[in-house]
């Protein structure tokens, strides 16, 4: 086991991964190679970086990736506003599962970013 799949974080950061594959596959044919691709690669790359966070050496570069994979997130949660706004099939279930997914989500990797940076040791 890799010491990334330990952290709550990124097991976190799968789970919302699976919602929001789930919402771009359910977005219109003539959106698969802009707004699904986008939701799909930015939801990506936020356990990716989390991940890849985890094999750094130094906690200032651990915070770096955890910072990365926050911008990540929101991007996520712009696409999704879009998919609102354009009234783009979304169920009740799957918005309400990223919007909770997405917050706790989102309030971990501050809070890890926050403690790697204060501790100053990696996790």
């Amino acid at each position: 086991m890799y010491k990334f799949e330990r952290l709550e974080v990124w097991r976190l950061a799968l789970e919302y991964d699976d919602v929001m594959f789930r919402i771009a596959a359910a977005l219109p044919l003539e959106e698969r190679f802009d707004l699904a691709a986008q939701i799909r690669s930015a939801s990506r790359s936020i356990a990716a970086n989390i991940a890849e966070g985890s094999t750094t050496q130094t906690a200032k570069e651990q915070a770096r990736f955890l910072g990365l994979a926050i911008p990540s997130f929101i991007e996520t949660v712009a696409c999704l506003r879009l998919v609102e706004r354009r009234r783009y099939p979304l169920s009740d279930e799957d918005r309400a599962e990223a919007e909770q997914r997405g917050a706790k989500l989102f309030a971990k990797l501050q809070a890890f970013r926050r403690a790697v940076l204060k501790t100053g040791t990696t996790r």
